[in-house]
């Protein structure tokens, strides 16, 4: 017996050594303090060249932005504020929060205090929607968690959590629609399980051990995160890190966490647990039924998940490279999925993906151009007049993107360069963007809209 024991306990030791191994594997080798400065990283020693660094903050200051950060291994990069934005200053993460509430969710499950598999009402109380008691019943924490309750998004008032808001659309799991109310519920979700304030557990769980300085604040239906732009930097670093901070282990579920950053449902598969993911098979989008075949962001990478929130309120997350990149501003204008901006993220990887030495230069941004017949019918052409500034040619250009309002290229045609040319229109009825493209130059977006 005493050998049997002896031998237990030798496999127990090297099977701990392994999980230490594999815990440390999954960290990156730096975490910043909770005082004191923030180790940085020269752009330099990752071969990133000053003047493809300046074009990606002219380009960032050109769309609102206020706080761009890229963290590397741990260490800041890249960190630029614009304007009279600074270090300090408080801003609004959006529909980011979501997936620090989805991250909360995990925490209060790993306790032992509530199982997404159950129902809601348990925690919300019965009533709490227009549903019959067997429709509420029905949905899951699982639902509230995927987008997939069943409940009605096209409401007068989506963000509206009052039962005579919350209406019967389909059964819960059979259709994802990007849905504020069944969301924001989660909060009153984690206070009923908790039996006390969402920022309380927050605050005693996980945001003050990392250094997130932020808050939940009520704003109409909705709790909205605000913090600097380094406190939303901590979170990226510890989803980087898939719930360890410094060898501290804060999501010790590591299954709900592999659920949350992996495809949830196969309706789209580009959502995981209030976090969206790149480099799936299709993906669809806030506000629309469409599904769209390809990745959300081709320019990113492919094992990229992210938070996104309103008017380009980013935390993107890249394993493969332990990089976080964070953009806090106003809305970008241009292109982008409703107000979620998922075209300007993907511009914004264009730019980062310039910032090697090797790469092109600074994209440039020609004077512009008309364009008619507008709206313009599909299976005809559409005709291209350049206006060219002092300096510039139509000969840097040689392809035609047409570009849908989700960010996506849906159609892109070669063209020989002239003053003057028609382009061929291949696509269904809807609205798009058109620009024109060179190596190192791109021109102005272009609203068209195409009929049948």
């Amino acid at each position: 017996m005493k050998i049997h024991a002896t031998s237990y306990r030798c496999a127990f030791l090297i099977l701990l050594s392994f999980l230490c191994l594999n815990v440390n594997k999954a960290q990156v080798s730096y975490f910043p303090p909770l005082t004191g400065n923030w180790e940085t990283t020269s752009p330099s020693s990752l071969g990133w060249c000053n003047e493809n660094i300046d074009s990606l903050y002219n380009y960032l200051d050109r769309k609102n932005t206020k706080a761009f950060l890229i963290i590397k291994d741990g260490r800041i990069v890249l960190e630029k504020y614009f304007g009279n934005f600074r270090q300090d200053s408080i801003w609004y993460w959006a529909s980011a929060g979501k997936t620090l509430t989805g991250f909360t969710v995990g925490l209060a499950q790993q306790e032992g205090l509530l199982k997404i598999t159950e129902s809601s009402n348990k925690y919300l109380g019965k009533g709490w929607s227009s549903l019959s008691a067997a429709q509420e019943d029905s949905i899951k924490i699982w639902h509230h968690l995927t987008m997939t309750t069943g409940l009605d998004d096209g409401v007068a008032d989506a963000d509206c959590t009052d039962p005579a808001c919350l209406k019967y659309k389909s059964p819960a799991g059979s259709r994802w629609a990007y849905h504020n109310a069944p969301y924001t519920l989660l909060d009153k979700v984690i206070e009923g399980a908790t039996g006390g304030n969402l920022n309380s557990y927050i605050t005693k769980k996980f945001t003050t051990k990392i250094g997130i300085k932020g808050l939940f604040v009520k704003s109409g239906y909705l709790n909205v995160f605000y913090s600097n732009a380094r406190s939303m930097a901590r979170f990226g670093i510890l989803l980087l890190n898939k719930g360890i901070w410094d060898g501290t282990i804060i999501m010790s579920d590591t299954q709900y966490f592999h659920q949350q950053t992996h495809s949830s449902q196969s309706i789209n598969p580009s959502y995981g647990l209030l976090t969206w993911l790149n480099g799936q098979s299709s993906f669809m989008a806030p506000g629309s039924q469409l599904k769209f075949n390809g990745s959300l962001n081709p320019d990113a990478p492919k094992d990229m998940f992210a938070a996104w929130g309103k008017n380009g309120q980013y935390i993107n997350v890249v394993p493969s490279q332990k990089l976080v990149l964070i953009r806090m501003g106003n809305a970008p204008g241009g292109t982008g999925a409703a107000s979620m901006a998922v075209g300007f993220n993907n511009e914004i990887w264009q730019y980062v993906n310039r910032l090697s030495c090797t790469g092109s230069a600074e994209i440039k941004e020609m004077a512009g151009f008309t364009l008619g017949p507008n709206p313009v019918k599909t299976g005809s052409s559409i005709k291209i007049s350049a206006q060219i500034s002092k300096g510039e040619s139509i000969s840097t250009y040689n392809v035609a993107q047409i570009i849908d309002l989700f960010g996506r290229i849906v159609q892109e045609i070669p063209f020989t360069p002239s003053a003057s040319f028609e382009l061929p229109i291949n696509l269904t009825s809807g609205v798009y963007h058109l620009r024109l493209c060179g190596p190192t130059m791109w021109s102005p977006l272009q609203r068209i809209m195409v009929v049948e």
